[in-house]
């Protein structure tokens, strides 16, 4: 019996163990999943929850209900990689042999990286929303907050869902014009990029709308610390901005378990090849979603499509193919504007977001860079497709893992 272990059972890690549990052959491999955590997350709701949009219980469920019945699941900490002899070793379980491993381990934020911020006005003033106590805590503190200036800030590059800051300003917007206090609020969105996106595209259109809704817009802003007593945000130039509430993207790094490995880079992200997604380092472990190095957005549709990619190139390295160098870094994100309308981009490791229809050429219904009703109803739609479809390793009907050139106005990117 050989083995073949999935390490992390967040969105990639469950993806790929509902691709392969029907392609093996159960007779010759026997397929484990770990992770220490009970609870599954919709990470994207989490951008909802501080709006009173979504409830706690939208967010969550209970992992194991997702993992196939004939994987063994074990729910314990993950100690140490050791590629050298093809095991992994756990808290309580110890050793843990692997013939193909997959590291779905996801990438955390760490804002103690920043001098002031996971300091004493954690969650009293400064927040962040890309985890679920984050969220929660913000929520709790949107509904009694009175107002004042509102900073809205990413600390570094890669994050989790890049557009997900942009979103929650738009939000923002809308949360306090249906209060009937945004002449209360003034909204500040601080980016250490040129612009407003990480696409030269996208970031024209963005950056109209941050203009449209009167949210001011500062680039190019390297934080070196947070004046938490002033409440200040202070970049290494020596620029300053004052803050009452502080949302903040801290920086994103890779789980500690990569570092304590050795298999990581700075950021504790695995060097991945970034289209057939083994690792550079060893040819018999892959890596999937928010874990690798990829120069590709780290967010949940790119890892259901890297899952479509890699489901193959498993199959093909147990037969001793080749790889298919096939992933493209596709990504497909709505863009929450506020008003109940949204944006859809489309775009790859080659490809700009452009204009254009999806998923059908000429037809649509979705246009892409373009605000939207229909776009934000597929915005709202994403969460039954993710707990009913996307983790369960179910295609989503119309929608390649390639990114499609169909109907679109392309541009390569710079």
């Amino acid at each position: 019996m050989r083995n073949l272990v999935i390490l992390g059972a967040g969105t990639a890690g469950t993806m790929m163990a509902n691709h392969l549990i029907s392609k093996l052959p159960k007779k010759e491999w026997k397929i484990t999943i770990v992770d220490q955590y009970e609870t599954h997350y919709y990470q994207p709701g989490f951008l909802f929850l501080p709006f009173d949009i979504y409830t706690t219980k939208q967010v969550k469920k209970k992992g194991s209900k997702f993992i196939p019945k004939d994987v063994r699941y074990i729910q314990e900490k993950i100690e140490l990689i050791e590629p050298e002899k093809n095991v992994v070793q756990l808290e309580k379980s110890g050793e843990l042999a692997y013939d193909i491993l997959i590291v779905a381990t996801g990438t955390k934020i760490a804002p103690e990286e920043i001098d002031g911020m996971a300091g004493p006005e954690w969650y009293k003033s400064i927040f962040d929303f890309y985890t679920y106590e984050g969220a929660k805590a913000l929520r709790n503190k949107l509904r009694e907050w009175e107002g004042g200036k509102l900073v809205v800030h990413i600390t570094e590059m890669p994050i989790k869902c890049p557009v997900a800051p942009l979103e929650f300003a738009f939000l923002a917007d809308s949360y306090f014009k249906n209060k009937g206090m945004r002449d209360k609020v003034d909204i500040t969105y601080v980016t250490p990029l040129g612009g407003a996106f990480t696409k030269p595209k996208a970031t024209k259109a963005l950056h109209h709308l941050l203009e449209e809704k009167g949210i001011k817009e500062v680039t190019d802003f390297n934080i070196e610390r947070v004046d938490y007593e002033n409440k200040k945000i202070i970049d290494y130039a020596d620029i300053e901005i004052e803050y009452d509430l502080l949302v903040t993207v801290p920086t994103n790094i890779g789980d500690a378990l990569i570092e304590r490995s050795g298999m990581g880079d700075d950021l504790n992200f695995v060097p991945t090849d970034k289209a057939t997604l083994q690792t550079k380092d060893y040819e018999n472990i892959f890596a999937i979603g928010d874990a690798t190095n990829l120069p590709a957005s780290k967010a949940g549709s790119v890892a259901h499509f890297e899952a479509e990619i890699l489901e193959e190139n498993i199959l093909r390295y147990i037969k001793g193919e080749p790889l298919k160098a096939e992933f493209d870094g596709h990504a497909n994100c709505f863009i929450e504007t506020g008003g109940g309308k949204a944006l859809l981009i489309d775009f790859n490791y080659n490809h700009e977001p452009v204009e254009g229809t999806f998923p059908f050429p000429g037809i649509g219904p979705l246009n892409l860079l373009k605000e939207s009703r229909m776009n934000h109803m597929g915005k709202m739609a994403f969460r039954w497709i993710y707990w009913n479809m996307l983790i369960k390793g179910i295609s989503i009907p119309f929608v390649s893992a390639k990114m499609s050139e169909k109907g679109k106005h392309l541009e390569e990117t710079v």
